[in-house]
């Protein structure tokens, strides 16, 4: 005990007996030893909390400095932003004085009387082959189904010539918005539209008879009685030209279809409408195309019956009707119709689609592939064809 100790306790323990100074001593010596073990814990906790303090303060140092650096990035991203941005705009507008303005699409009266008569004059008449294409079909070789997208009804298609491997969606029979996607595998793996580009059209479309040729969209807008062929550029998103089809009292051409009123077709020959009209409202009509200026060439009336047909596509310059039931079966191509004479109805293969989940909205042929894009009841499928010459069928 030290002297301090003895000094106070001095005047206490005179009068008191020796073993009462004895237990005193003791208490007194419990309870500063106990006092000096609770100012030791306190400096410990006390240089613990500082130490912790200190790494704290050095922690969040670090991040507000990485903050700093991320905002700094950011702000050097959104101002190359801003310089592409405005570098586009100028390329765009630099775009609209190069192109013409998108032409009138109104329906002329007495020019649609006259494509009428014009047509009228070259129906039926022999067709010269552009190709020396004689292939028709042998069978379905093989299908895949490779997703279910959007509604029930729809289309789904690539360019028919080139090397574009861009997948074009119409979804529904009737909008005006077009989802590409860039390749096969966005289209497959993703399910939502996110790794789509949207086109929105200047005029909705009306059925699935659309077509993507050489770098145009060749797509069908109803207005009224008449339907349009809308000819429209993919690369700077402009109305090229325009046509009224030149078919009086036009009719859904398949009945079980009864959405679409032309189909748009291409083949190694070019390209073709399938349509109807209340002339001849049982069998369909055929037309050949000139893709540049839309003008009907030659047109056919065809044996093949538009009652329980669900679709229809061209090869090398034979016309392919694909029927069904009223009740969803098996789809199958049951009548053919060869413009240049060579392929006899007769001849012909009966060529059977698998059975799959309802009936056809829409066949488009892809002649550089020899396949067809199909969408059956919301789901997307590709057939591939087994080929034979037409004299070997």
């Amino acid at each position: 005990m030290g002297l301090w100790r003895c000094l106070l306790l001095l005047p206490l323990l005179a009068p008191a007996p020796r073993a009462q100074q004895q237990h005193f001593m003791e208490y007194v010596e419990r309870r500063i030893t106990l006092l000096e073990e609770r100012i030791s814990q306190w400096h410990d906790q006390s240089s613990r909390y500082s130490t912790e303090l200190r790494d704290f303060k050095n922690q969040v140092l670090g991040m507000l400095e990485a903050a700093e650096k991320e905002r700094e990035a950011m702000r050097t991203e959104a101002e190359s932003a801003a310089v592409r941005v405005e570098r586009l705009e100028r390329e765009v507008d630099y775009l609209e004085t190069q192109n013409p303005a998108p032409p009138c699409v109104e329906v002329d009266e007495t020019l649609m009387e006259k494509q009428v008569a014009t047509a009228k004059q070259r129906k039926n008449e022999k067709y010269t082959k552009l190709t020396d294409c004689s292939d028709t079909i042998a069978s379905v070789r093989a299908m895949k189904i490779l997703k279910r997208f959007g509604s029930s009804s729809g289309l789904w298609t690539k360019d028919a010539v080139g090397s574009s491997e861009k997948i074009y969606v119409f979804d529904g029979t009737a909008n005006d918005t077009v989802y590409v996607f860039p390749r096969m595998r966005e289209f497959t793996l993703f399910s939502a539209t996110r790794k789509a580009a949207r086109i929105k059209l200047p005029y909705p479309w009306v059925g699935t008879g659309h077509l993507v040729y050489d770098g145009h969209l060749y797509y069908i807008r109803q207005q009224g009685p008449s339907f349009q062929v809308i000819k429209f550029n993919l690369a700077n998103k402009t109305v090229v030209d325009s046509s009224v089809f030149p078919a009086e009292e036009q009719i859904p051409v398949f009945g079980l279809s009864p959405f679409t009123y032309i189909e748009v077709a291409a083949d190694e020959e070019g390209l073709w409408a399938v349509y109807a009209t209340k002339e001849d409202e049982k069998n369909l009509c055929l037309a050949k195309l000139d893709p540049g200026s839309l003008d009907i060439e030659q047109m056919w009336d065809t044996p093949c019956p538009r009652e329980n047909a669900e679709g229809a596509f061209v090869v090398c310059g034979a016309l392919h009707v694909v029927y069904n039931t009223r009740l969803p079966s098996r789809s199958r191509v049951q009548c053919v119709f060869d413009v240049s004479g060579t392929l006899a109805p007769e001849d012909a293969a009966l060529v059977y689609f698998p059975k799959r989940y309802g009936s056809h909205a829409s066949l488009k042929y892809s002649p550089r592939e020899r396949q067809l894009y199909a969408w059956d009841d919301g789901y997307q499928i590709i057939y591939r064809m087994e080929m034979k010459k037409k004299t070997e069928v």
